[in-house]
């Protein structure tokens, strides 16, 4: 019986340990106490990946115990033992490394044959056959009012094929508010996921500045990153605005390895403003536009960490102007390169998630890699009545 007991205790003490627990760090920069947002959090024990949000904030579950890396381009990274998580919201402070490395880099060979080989070299390295578990989400904004968000958390099976990566999506989890009550236009369904996920992988965000004809618009800067001496930043700028050429580019890369850390796209209102309006119906002007990807180096894998696309446009109606704004983020929360295998039936075909039906299993948004600021809980509690 005394054996029984004793045997009992220890299921029932196993259980209590095994059992998920919540943890949120905020990261600050330690000479400013500002929170840093887009700093990568990685859980060395699952190797989960986070990114905190505006308020530096990360949350996450797991069960037991486990250190943790701290890292963002501009800081020095960190090492965190589990033994220091005793409260809640523990602060994490990261150290600015402080290079101020941002002279032009001299080079004999000209900035965009260099761009072309970091490009193909990229391209290469991300053409490996994984699987991504990505959350995503969306705002949308008609006529400056908040009327529709979407968030999930997916996964994007790679194949590659000729070289090509192509992309496969299984959907875990969604949730959609809004636009019930509203006159849905196919510019307020969202984009297509798989398209955009395989135009990260293939770099098509880039064509402009690589096209033979149009690379003549624009002219090349490489300089040393601000804060990391390990990387170079190049600038693409138009050398004058047009309907064709309007946005200017950021690119970050390891000279070393020959691969993009991170690109940024912009296009900038003052920008817009100088391209003259089209008139006919259908036609999009575009007002503002952003987009910022990031892919990490982690040992030999290399692979998309996160992108964030903003965009602003009237569309013109026969009787009216629309505002439409939208903003898509992609986190990827973990990277596997083990041979997963699905049913037929799992797999999600249709472009968006507007027309999935809501499946909610667990508060995801939490603990899935990138935790909404108190703000965007706001209006995203907003839009929930709608349902």
């Amino acid at each position: 019986m005394n054996r029984l007991l004793f045997l009992l205790f220890m299921l029932f003490s196993m259980s209590v340990l095994a059992q998920s627990k919540e943890y949120s760090i905020v990261v600050k920069d330690i000479d400013t106490q500002l929170p840093i947002d887009d700093a990568t959090v990685v859980v060395l024990k699952t190797k989960q990946i986070l990114l905190s949000n505006q308020d530096g904030k990360v949350t996450f579950m797991l069960t037991g115990g486990s250190n943790f890396q701290v890292s963002e381009a501009n800081h020095e990274p960190l090492i965190v033992r589990w033994a220091a998580l005793k409260e809640n919201e523990f602060v994490i402070y990261l150290k600015n490394k402080k290079n101020k490395l941002d002279e032009i880099v001299l080079s004999k060979e000209a900035p965009d044959k260099i761009l072309h080989k970091i490009v193909s070299n990229s391209i290469k390295k991300l053409a490996v056959s994984c699987r991504l578990k990505v959350y995503v989400r969306e705002f949308f904004m008609l006529d400056n009012k908040y009327s529709y968000y979407n968030d999930g958390l997916v996964n994007f099976q790679f194949s590659v094929n000729q070289k090509e990566p192509t992309t496969t999506l299984l959907v875990e989890q969604n949730r959609s508010y809004g636009l019930i009550d509203t006159n849905v236009s196919a510019d307020l369904k969202g984009y297509n996921l798989n398209n955009i996920m395989e135009n990260y992988y293939n770099l098509n965000y880039l064509d402009p500045i690589l096209d033979s004809k149009l690379k003549k618009e624009y002219y090349f800067i490489i300089k040393g990153h601000p804060s990391n001496k390990d990387y170079y930043v190049m600038f693409a700028k138009p050398i004058k605005i047009s309907k064709k050429v309007m946005d200017s580019f950021e690119i970050v890369y390891d000279p070393e390895k020959r691969l993009i850390i991170e690109f940024m796209i912009v296009t900038t209102p003052e920008t817009a403003a100088k391209i003259e309006d089209k008139t006919n119906v259908g036609a999009k002007n575009i007002t503002r536009s952003l987009v910022k990807v990031n892919y990490r180096v982690d040992g030999l894998d290399y692979y998309l960490l996160s992108s964030n696309e903003e965009i602003a446009y009237d569309l013109v109606l026969k009787d009216k102007i629309k505002n439409i704004q939208v903003r898509n983020s992609f986190v990827t929360t973990n990277f596997n390169k083990q041979k997963f295998t699905y049913n037929e039936s799992d797999v999600f075909k249709e472009k968006t998630l507007f027309n999935k039906k809501n499946k909610i299993l667990t508060n995801y948004w939490d603990t899935s890699g990138f935790r909404a600021t108190d703000e965007e809980k706001i209006l995203i509690g907003a839009l929930d009545y709608k349902m």
